[in-house]
């Protein structure tokens, strides 16, 4: 009897960047400080993880990390795959094919970023006369485009202008062009709408999803606000302490969040339906990162901690009946849920 032959079974796509049990320490007078610890996650094309949490939680180190530029003191452990080769352990000829090129970062503060003494279309044409070999009358031209795609007026006339001479936003649709030259596959953003007004705010993250769908771009968006997450990530990673205290899509920790920390910054939310007594900020401080607590990073500022919370560091693990969420705590989700039920009543 003749075999049927059998079909081979294809091999699950392997996610753009892979990172896993990223950790970042910094060397310091007062000893090491840990902060990030464990961060794994994946990334796809076209998709938007936002990392949020409040100021000193480890978000910028995370990703500075991934692009090799921590301060001199600071170290990298565990594993970041892109494309299958470990970022962390990339020599630095090899990472700078990468880096500006197939992974690109807007920093938070444009005007620190860009070169004051250079026009822009000096700093546009040096990305692509490195990266892509361009001569610099193809690479102005290139960034003529890029400008007038991230909507800046008159951009053959103003790529001809100093980083001074542009406001707040429109610095910021810069620093988008410039990190967009190469059509990187993975863009970084670090609190790209800090700083500017809501109005501005609103173009940016508007633009940021117009380049996304033009271009197929992978997104990492770091900020602490989560207003604008919610209108562009489809992941979520909230960190606290350099540790993740929830993870999972954006979807689901908007309306079913399971972290006290979680929880407590969406009170903290502005909301049109709400009076102002009802913006409650999340009381104490964030931990010294160089003295955390032995338990859990969050127990000092959680109404729900007891003993164990404080000497045990909860193991991050799946939620039951949330597909592909993440949860670092010890306390049952219907404990914390109803405390946040309690005071959404007061």
């Amino acid at each position: 009897m003749r075999s049927t032959p059998m079909t081979a079974k294809a091999a699950p796509a392997m996610s753009l960047l892979q990172v896993s049990n990223l950790g970042v320490q910094f060397g310091t007078q007062d000893g090491v400080v840990y902060a990030v610890n464990g961060l794994s996650f994946n990334l796809d094309r076209g998709q938007t993880l936002g990392i949020v949490g409040e100021s000193g939680s480890g978000k910028s180190q995370s990703v500075l990390a991934l692009m090799g530029l921590l301060a001199r003191n600071g170290k990298a452990s565990g594993e970041a795959l892109y494309k299958g080769s470990n970022l962390l352990d990339m020599p630095a000829d090899a990472l700078n094919t990468i880096r500006g090129n197939r992974m690109a970062m807007i920093f938070q503060d444009p005007m620190t970023s860009l070169n004051p003494y250079l026009t822009v279309e000096r700093q546009m044409t040096e990305v692509l006369q490195f990266h892509k070999g361009q001569d610099r009358a193809s690479a102005r031209a290139a960034s003529v485009r890029m400008l007038d795609a991230v909507k800046i007026p008159e951009a053959a006339r103003r790529v001809t202008m100093y980083p001074h001479e542009f406001s707040g936003g429109m610095r910021q649709r810069v620093m988008i062009a410039m990190a967009l030259l190469c059509e990187p596959e993975v863009l970084i953003a670090d609190e790209p709408t800090t700083a500017l007004d809501v109005t501005v705010q609103a173009q940016i993250l508007t633009l940021l999803r117009e380049l996304q769908r033009d271009f197929g771009t992978a997104i990492v968006l770091i900020t602490h606000d989560l207003g604008v997450v919610a209108g562009l990530c489809d992941q979520v990673m909230v960190l606290y302490g350099g540790r993740v205290m929830e993870q999972g899509s954006a979807a689901h920790i908007f309306a079913n969040a399971t972290h006290p920390y979680t929880l407590g910054l969406l009170r903290a939310i502005p909301r049109m339906d709400r009076d102002a007594e009802h913006l409650l900020a999340i009381p104490g401080a964030p931990p010294n990162m160089a003295r955390l607590p032995k338990g859990c990073p969050f127990c000092e500022r959680c109404a729900l901690a007891d003993a164990h919370c404080r000497d045990v560091m909860p193991v991050l693990q799946g939620v039951e009946g949330a597909a592909a969420t993440l949860r670092a705590c010890h306390k049952g989700v219907p404990v914390v849920q109803a405390m946040h039920s309690a005071r959404e009543g007061t």
